[in-house]
């Protein structure tokens, strides 16, 4: 097995595990503690206690790696692979018992994004991708969706505090002016999964932070669809503008995203 498909194979079954964990917790939302870290930004016990067991399992698995994630300090690496880390991607619907988050776990290598895993425990999909191996959802390929008009589905938006509001005000308005649907869920991260499924066009938002994105942009791209290109390790140090699609809308979704933050 190749160090690569060593680490697949170990990010799939760490995701699983972790997510058996961080259902328990979503299971009793309503008593968890909950700190503030900024408007609209919220960290749970959970969040943390599922951070210390994917760093827990990826160091002892893979020692000399780095590792990156939401909650915790990030610890350098000597190999030249770094994993990129959330526990609990929606946090604000896992906290007030929505189901839709995820716990999602990355692989970067030389400034591109090797290995993506975008778990939902609460549906049982593990949505999955090793660089030039295709995507999956479980065992299951998944491809995004073929249709060529705005018109024909739904496109996901996301907004974070981080940007002004201006810009998801405009895509919303030029979203409803091309005649698709503007979709929002809480979960950017299971959003792109759900472009890779082929259940919305695609995705869009102006700024994420690398542990929200990397992983489904991967599985996005193998899935078949087009992705507005990112460097791995910029995204680690900024994070970045997020367009993705199925390839027979991309240069739409595009349009839509320059139009909103690029005015």
């Amino acid at each position: 097995m190749t160090d690569l498909a060593a680490r697949y194979a170990a990010a799939r079954r760490i995701a699983a595990d972790v997510g058996g964990m961080a259902l328990d917790y979503f299971r009793k939302w309503d008593e968890l503690t909950i700190d503030v870290k900024g408007h609209q930004d919220f960290v749970s016990e959970a969040d943390k206690n599922v951070e210390l067991a994917v760093r827990a399992a990826l160091a002892q698995a893979f020692p000399e790696d780095g590792i990156v994630g939401e909650e915790g300090a990030p610890t350098p690496g000597t190999s030249g692979f770094t994993w990129v880390i959330d526990p609990i991607d929606g946090t604000t619907n896992f906290i007030n018992g929505i189901p839709q988050w995820c716990v999602i776990i990355a692989c970067v290598h030389q400034g591109q994004t090797v290995i993506g895993v975008v778990h939902d425990p609460v549906h049982d999909e593990l949505h999955h991708a090793m660089a030039g191996g295709g995507a999956f959802c479980n065992d299951r390929p998944i491809r995004c969706s073929a249709k060529t008009s705005l018109r024909e589905g739904s496109l996901g938006v996301g907004f974070s505090g981080r940007t002004r509001i201006e810009g998801i005000k405009r895509l919303i308005n030029l979203s409803c002016d091309a005649g698709t649907v503007f979709w929002r869920n809480g979960s950017g991260g299971l959003s792109l999964a759900y472009v890779a499924t082929g259940r919305i066009l695609g995705y869009v938002e102006e700024h994420m932070n690398a542990w929200d994105f990397l992983a489904g942009h991967l599985i996005v791209a193998e899935a078949g669809g087009r992705v507005e290109p990112v460097d791995a390790d910029d995204a680690i140090a900024n994070g970045g503008r997020v367009v993705v699609s199925g390839a027979g809308v991309f240069d739409a979704v595009m349009g839509l995203a320059k139009a909103a933050y690029d005015a």
